[in-house]
């Protein structure tokens, strides 16, 4: 019969005793404040949306917040000196990036046209690691169900998709984002219809053949383009 013998105690609370309970727990409130502060003396900006530097800035002072905690031997005064290095690192980037575009731009980045007139802007698309599921998925929250509707959409530095939409007079045919349409996309041209570029949503009227190649970007995968109004 095997007996485990256990110590419940170091089961709990490991070889410390139990007034570093109460320490850890003093050290979570004080890093807690530190935390708050940090994130205040950030900005609003800072707290608003998290671009790829912002990111960057908080994880460092979710880093430097953990060990303090419920490491004995870390004292408190070592995150809040990395705080301070962080917060005023944080400070010095944004006043040059708002002084000089090229440091923002190397920071922050610059937006992206994906789509603009209806069609993607191809060369954007692929400098970005977006696939077409997920760009359609982004697109579909905003009751957009083919391309026609878009005059254009942008990729913002943090990430977002901004959407300008054509009035209802000049929606046009295009390229179909809901998944059952999109998916019977293929080479061979069934009947004479309005049909898009399964890559570059470029529609053209396409008379029965087999395989015709898109003049603007040279692949042969059509779907039958649609021009229903956006359901608002």
């Amino acid at each position: 019969m095997i007996i485990l013998a256990i110590n419940w105690t170091e089961f709990f609370i490991g070889k410390e005793d139990w007034e570093f309970l109460l320490e850890i727990a003093l050290r979570t409130f004080a890093m807690y404040v530190i935390i708050l502060t940090g994130l205040r003396l950030l900005g609003k900006r800072g707290v608003k949306q998290l671009s790829i530097f912002e990111l960057v800035v908080i994880i460092s002072l979710g880093s430097a917040a953990g060990d303090p905690m419920f490491y004995k031997e870390v004292g408190l005064a070592v995150p809040v000196i990395i705080f301070a290095v962080i917060v005023l690192s944080y400070r010095l980037t944004t006043y040059l990036t708002a002084k000089s575009q090229t440091v923002d731009d190397i920071i922050e980045g610059k937006c992206a046209y994906l789509i603009e007139d209806g069609e993607f802007s191809v060369d954007n698309f692929s400098k970005e690691t977006l696939a077409h599921d997920e760009f359609f998925s982004e697109l579909r929250q905003y009751s957009i169900s083919h391309l026609g509707q878009v005059k254009t959409a942008i990729l913002e530095t943090s990430g977002s998709i901004s959407v300008y939409y054509f009035e209802d007079d000049e929606v046009k045919y295009g390229l179909p984002i809901l998944p059952r349409l999109f998916d019977a996309g293929c080479c061979e041209i069934l009947e004479r219809a309005h049909y898009a570029c399964c890559f570059c949503g470029n529609v053209v009227l396409l008379a029965p053949t087999e395989k015709n190649e898109c003049k603007k970007c040279a692949h042969d995968k059509w779907v039958k383009a649609i021009s229903d109004l956006r359901v608002k």
